[in-house]
């Protein structure tokens, strides 16, 4: 024992006066109180040790790293801005690992406007990519609560969503392009901003939700859109699911593809959002399901409100809606979306929060919540039990929010939460859907997914992680646990 950590620490010291040599002083740190907070996910839920963080300024610079790594069979975990949702960027404790975080490869590189394409380091906020790209007269369109925080490399890695895939698509949908350092210390220089290329497989996809397993996405050439020029927001009562869903194709039948946002919650999830952000209700709350609705457009000619009101007539007239705010200026709808972007924060101050991130076919949505609701309230009596989530693409957030007083230990938390998840992949699976569709496997999905997948499946994914990173090295434990790799070794 005290011969491994004598090596441990020979490691640690070999590792930072070699990353010192690459990064300098200030691109290492080492000290407990400097690397606290990257040991940890945000939500406090997932917590590893590693032997240092490094902070690169170069997609070079972490060539290098990953090589030195390699050398001293140390393993890397790739962190951006660390707001994930399962704990993919946190490090594991079982082996000697460093942090390698991209926060300081943040420059835009390149914006042309005329192919509407932009080039943008990991690093990079999606607040700045999104305002940078605003001052050009172009749109990035990816929005998340985490707009502040979070960042490119992340959002590439975990595929991420949010609120306007109905029109834009996901993280996927607008890569045009990557640069990857690979596992071996190589440069993949992929940042291509073609719309149609044809020429042997397309390799930028199989980094893009692999959550930093296959290599590090050091940037990324990005699609951008035309500036909307008009946009409105409302707010909608609806009695059902179903309505819901027969309210989104009224609008998109009546809007086309101006429809930028469908966003839905359910009456306990706003009534808590409201509790712990002490807003207002815009409306009374007297209906199970909210919908929160964008319209958007690049014409200056067209009124957004004009045709709320047109496509909310019909919708009162088929009684798919109870009631109907529409936000008469910018800063009110943006109070409107608060509602939205703040579910987490107000879900992890009411009690222990597990947020699922299913997605079914968007015929079954109401099947699927009338199932998961009812065993989860049979089965859990001391948890609240949210909805939120994107309808137009059947992406729905199954939360459940355990009373910590009753919950009283982590013991007791994380296996009421593993059982919730059971249940809540269990339906989606059974209805021909996912157990993630934006958030990711990371720490907390990887039984389920071994669960759920086919071994087929499993196999495949199994031989493309061991020809890119034959030693594991890469963010070992996330996505494909031990278990797996071995059960299915060549």
């Amino acid at each position: 024992m005290l011969k491994a950590m004598s090596e441990i620490s020979e490691t640690r010291q070999r590792l930072i006066s070699a990353a010192t040599k690459i990064t300098g002083t200030k691109g290492i740190l080492a000290h407990p109180s400097e690397t606290a907070g990257y040991f940890m996910d945000w939500r406090r839920r997932y917590k590893g040790e590693a032997l240092a963080v490094v902070l690169p300024t170069s997609t070079e610079q972490v060539s290098e790293l990953v090589r030195l790594c390699r050398s001293l069979g140390i393993a890397v975990v790739p962190q951006a801005g660390n707001t994930g949702m399962t704990g993919g960027a946190v490090p594991i404790s079982d082996r000697p690992c460093v942090i390698l975080n991209v926060s300081k490869l943040n420059r835009i590189r390149e914006i042309d406007t005329l192919n509407n394409s932009v080039i943008v380091e990991a690093g990079c906020i999606l607040a700045t990519l999104r305002e940078t790209s605003e001052r050009a007269g172009k749109l990035f369109p990816m929005l998340l609560g985490s707009v502040g925080s979070c960042q490119v490399g992340g959002l590439v890695s975990t595929n991420a969503g949010g609120i306007n895939v109905l029109r834009y698509g996901n993280m996927r949908d607008l890569v045009l392009g990557l640069e990857v350092v690979l596992p071996d210390g190589q440069i993949w220089n992929g940042l291509k901003v073609l719309r149609k290329d044809n020429s042997g497989y397309d390799l930028k996809q199989l980094f893009i939700g692999a959550e930093g397993t296959l290599g590090i996405v050091t940037a990324a050439a990005l699609k951008l859109f035309p500036q909307p020029t008009n946009s409105g927001t409302a707010m909608v009562s609806v009695p059902s699911i179903e309505a819901a869903v027969d309210l989104l194709r009224l609008f998109s039948d009546g809007a086309g593809g101006k429809v930028e946002a469908f966003e839905i919650m359910s009456k306990g999830q706003l009534e808590n959002v409201l509790a712990h952000h002490q807003e207002s209700s815009p409306m009374p709350l007297c209906s199970p399901w909210y919908v929160l609705t964008e319209l958007a457009d690049s014409s200056t000619s067209w009124d957004p409100n004009e045709l709320f009101e047109q496509i909310l007539e019909v919708a009162l007239e088929r009684e798919l809606i109870h009631d109907a705010v529409i936000a008469s200026d910018s800063k009110k709808a943006e109070r409107l979306w608060r509602l939205r972007h703040t579910i987490s924060e107000a879900n992890m101050r009411k009690g222990f929060s597990v947020a699922n991130d299913t997605s079914v076919p968007i015929s079954k949505i109401s099947v699927f919540i009338e199932q998961v609701d009812e065993r989860l309230k049979h089965e859990f009596k001391a948890a609240e039990v949210y909805y939120a989530g994107h309808v137009g693409d059947g992406n729905i957030h199954v939360i459940i929010v355990f009373d910590r007083a009753f919950y009283d230990t982590d013991e007791k938390r994380e296996t009421a939460a593993a059982r919730a998840n059971f249940i809540v992949h269990e339906a989606s699976v059974d209805l021909d859907g996912s157990i993630s569709a934006e958030h990711g496997i990371g720490l907390m999905h990887i039984a389920e997914l071994e669960h759920f997948k086919s071994a087929v499946d499993l196999r495949m994914m199994a031989q493309i992680k061991r020809a890119f990173d034959p030693d594991n090295l890469m963010n070992p434990g996330k996505v494909l646990g031990a278990a797996a790799l071995m059960r299915f070794e060549a």
